[in-house]
């Protein structure tokens, strides 16, 4: 965008700004606290898990187990390495995210208009605000071109104030929004000085809303770690009943309350959700909260807006309709005389400083048809901004000589409507606007009036409007568009185009653009017409949403959420916010949106692209069931430890301590990395976006699948007793029978993290995703149990002796029939499925 700047306005130069950054600092406002990494770790180092370690080495350092109590401390120290790592991770991401919702500013430096980081503006800065920008530090307007500004964030009161240089009032204040034109002002505060960083409304210290789905996981924590300290009662009661022994007790009640404490989950839902939105971020989807990308997955309706979004927001003019000849004009024949005043008249009722696409190309065809170019030669003294249902706007110029031009644009039917021609007129009008919108067409309405005096009429509507012509623009359809509805539709999602535009202009693009069901169609007014009863039936049966407003869209999106769906809307206009913040997913759009857009929006796509949404929710949906697929296994195998722990206790087998902390401990280390880094790193399954949408009322497990996560540990839990009782069987001392149950465990543990991978498709399938990352994590652990078993310091270490070939493949041979027995369970399922 070009913009005329007074060449009295210079700006500081570098030095001047960097002297008054020394004296008055950064424009920032205290943010929420950041964690440094010695809080991370001592966050940390409270985990219940890492609590439980440190009283169990105290407990071996009290009894003498020196080489246990060792361990127990390096356990602590690879489970807190895990743990930081996964934060660090988490922590670097989110920042990374924040520095790309950084919002740039326009200043003049040095004579020169530049754009930079809004946290770099100083004070005495010429900061450069516009239509539809938030203001980023107060200070004292030097030159504006009808500027207004709404500042209901500091006083409450809604309605905008136009302000200029000679204004009594002429402060504007940072976190307010310019509503119209253009303003250069004179910074005077910034940061915690500026009038709303006093008052401590800064953007930063408003919490972040836990989503459903961490209350779930966090309900289902707290619910495993009370019963853990149940069963950590009843084994310590029990144990001691049987040997009067209150180490032994202590010892075997913490190794089962380890066992059941599932603290895996937080640290794998915060690691997937950050790690989500970091990877969208470099896809150009910046997320403004990481646990967005949940609800992400879930979205049922997608609102789009039609001009930049399906289509190319090119905006060619195409045709004139001049209303004295009563012609239809195309391109090459805008040079005519005949043409001239239309083309006049439509470049007055736009912007001085044109931002919209529309008004840019009228400014264009002016500079290349008109002889003679005055805009120079006069000056905006008074405007009407675009208002109305529908909507339309009116400028005011006047040159030296007080020569006026008053011009106006806007939706047809509104220039119609205040035009001073007869109905008859009128109706062939209608008849020409509807051929056009019919082709896809973007049709303005022209007009211009003249007005003596100065006492100008309250509303734009009160003038006398001569009707000249229309302006006919064609903006079509985005090439691929079709497809990317295609892969909506396919997702099961619903599509719903809500614009400003008529109702055969966005019929006609709408079905160019692949969209279904463009006959069912309603306007803004109809909308705000309807009782409750009737909209919840419209927004479910229409498509196709024309000449909308702010009202009309935040009632629309507003009954859609009451019908029970995940709704994401996509605005990038000011009258956008209110319906961008009442969706699940506002979603702005980063090229044409303005900042008031991308303040209210969850989501930022850089390049306006909505196939850019759907890779959101494909990453939504992605991450979701990855996050299930790490809860069931981590519920999974956690049943096989507990009952592995208990059972030979409780039924008084010939060994009942089976397991101690520090076999327990080493399995946690081959669960934590493989639940919260592998499960993660998971590709997307390949009908995962031809699924209908969750419901996001759902819990993160309903019954079947915790049913089948159950029965997958229990048979795991049977297969391992079985391996037990097989080495007792066949004379095997307390060292060979552990041997045989750990390995067990152990290859159990690795074939269920491979045959989880996905619940519909078979282990081989699942091979066909590449995920490096389980070969390496399954590679390491069985290199550490081969250590364990045939390295002697370990196995005496880890009190077991190892095992002969025939030993290990049996144990191999259980731990396949424990887990894989689900990979019948699922070809069964699949052939089922096809039967049906």
């Amino acid at each position: 965008m070009q913009y005329n700047i007074p060449e009295h306005l210079k700006g500081l130069d570098d030095s001047e700004v960097t002297a008054s950054r020394k004296q008055h600092g950064y424009n920032k406002m205290a943010g929420v606290h950041k964690s440094s990494g010695l809080e991370l770790l001592l966050n940390i180092l409270k985990e219940p898990m890492l609590i439980l370690l440190f009283a169990i080495s105290v407990i071996y350092f009290i009894v003498g187990d020196y080489g246990e109590a060792v361990f127990m401390l390096l356990a602590i120290f690879a489970v807190s390495a895990i743990s930081f790592y996964q934060d660090t991770r988490s922590k670097k991401a989110l920042e990374a995210l924040e520095e790309l919702n950084e919002p740039l500013s326009k200043v003049i430096r040095n004579a020169q208009l530049v754009e930079i980081p809004t946290n770099e503006i100083v004070v005495g800065d010429l900061c450069i605000t516009e239509e539809g920008k938030m203001i980023n530090a107060d200070g004292i307007i030097v030159h504006s071109n009808d500027f207004s500004v709404n500042e209901s964030s500091l006083t409450g009161e809604s309605l905008s104030v136009f302000k200029n240089s000679e204004s009594d009032d002429r402060r504007i204040y940072c976190g307010t929004l310019a509503v119209s034109g253009l303003a250069v002002f004179k910074v005077e505060e910034i940061g915690e000085q500026t009038r709303i960083g006093k008052i401590g409304k800064s953007l930063a210290t408003i919490k972040e809303e836990i989503s459903p789905l961490q209350l779930q996981i966090t309900k289902f924590v707290k619910a495993m770690a009370i019963v853990g300290i149940i069963i950590f009662v009843i084994v310590c009661v029990v144990n001691y009943y049987h040997t009067h022994n209150l180490v032994d007790s202590l010892l075997n009640g913490l190794t089962l309350a380890m066992s059941v404490l599932p603290e895996e989950i937080p640290v794998a839902f915060t690691t997937f959700m950050a790690l989500g939105a970091w990877k969208l971020m470099r896809e150009g989807i910046i997320v403004k909260r990481s646990s967005i990308v949940e609800t992400l997955g879930s979205t049922t309706v997608i609102c789009t807006d039609k001009t930049g979004t399906i289509t190319e927001n090119t905006m060619q003019l195409k045709h004139l309709y001049d209303y004295q000849s009563d012609k239809i004009y195309e391109k090459k024949e805008f040079n005519q005389d005949k043409l001239a005043q239309l083309i006049d008249y439509a470049m007055w009722s736009s912007e001085p400083v044109p931002f919209d696409p529309m008004e840019k190309t009228l400014h264009s065809v002016y500079e290349q048809t008109q002889k003679t170019d005055q805009r120079k030669d006069y000056t905006m003294f008074h405007e009407y901004p675009l208002e109305g249902k529908p909507p339309m706007m009116t400028h005011l110029f006047e040159n030296e000589a007080k020569k006026r031009i008053i011009a106006a644009k806007g939706a047809p039917e509104a220039i119609l409507a205040v035009s001073s021609l007869s109905d008859a007129e009128k109706d062939k009008i209608r008849n020409i606007i509807k051929t056009l919108g019919q082709q896809g067409f973007r049709i303005l309405g022209v007009a211009s009036s003249n007005f003596e005096g100065n006492n100008f009429p309250e509303r734009q509507q009160d003038f006398n409007f001569e009707f000249l012509g229309l302006v006919v623009f064609y903006d079509p359809p985005k090439k691929g568009i079709q497809d990317v509805f295609k892969h909506i539709y396919d997702a099961g999602i619903k599509v719903k185009v809500i614009t400003g535009d008529n109702k055969d202009t966005t019929k006609s693009i709408a079905t160019q653009a692949g969209i279904a069901h463009t006959e069912a169609v309603i306007e803004g007014k109809e909308i705000m017409e309807c009782s409750e009863e009737q909209l919840l039936q419209s927004v479910e049966e229409k498509v196709l949403f024309t000449r909308m407003f702010p009202d009309a869209k935040l009632a629309v999106v507003n009954a859609l959420k009451k019908k029970g769906e995940v709704v994401a809307m996509l605005g990038d206009g000011v009258n956008d916010g209110p319906a961008l913040k009442a969706a699940h997913i506002g979603v702005a759009m980063g090229s044409k949106g303005t900042e008031i857009a991308k303040a209210a929006a969850a989501l930022v796509i850089t390049n306006d692209d909505l196939d850019k949404l759907i890779i959101g929710i494909a990453s939504g949906r992605r991450i979701y069931d990855n996050i299930k697929k790490a809860i069931q296994y981590i519920i999974s195998i956690h049943i096989p430890i507990i009952l592995t722990v208990s059972l030979p206790l409780f039924l008084g087998w010939i060994y009942p301590q089976i397991f101690t902390p520090v076999h327990v401990i080493f399995l946690e280390l081959v669960m934590g990395p493989t639940c919260s880094i592998v499960y993660e790193n998971e590709p997307m399954e390949k009908d995962t976006m031809l699924q209908k949408p969750r419901r996001m009322t759902d819990t993160f497990l309903n019954w079947k699948e915790l049913m089948i996560s159950i029965i997958q540990g229990l048979v795991i839990t049977a297969g391992v007793l079985f391996a037990y009782q097989w080495a007792v069987q066949n004379g095997g001392n307390e060292e060979k029978t552990r041997a045989m149950v750990f390995t067990t465990l152990i290859f159990a543990n690795i074939l269920l993290s491979l045959t989880n991978r996905s619940f519909h498709y078979s282990l081989f399938e699942s091979f066909k995703n590449k995920n490096y990352l389980f070969a390496v994590v399954s590679g390491l652990a069985l290199i550490l149990l081969f250590a364990i078993l045939y390295v002697e310091f370990f196995a005496n270490f880890f009190h077991l002796t190892g095992l002969k070939i025939e030993e290990l493949g049996t144990a191999a041979g259980i731990a396949c029939v424990s887990v894989l027995w689900f990979e019948v369970y699922k070809w069964i399922r699949k052939l089922n499925h096809y039967s049906d």
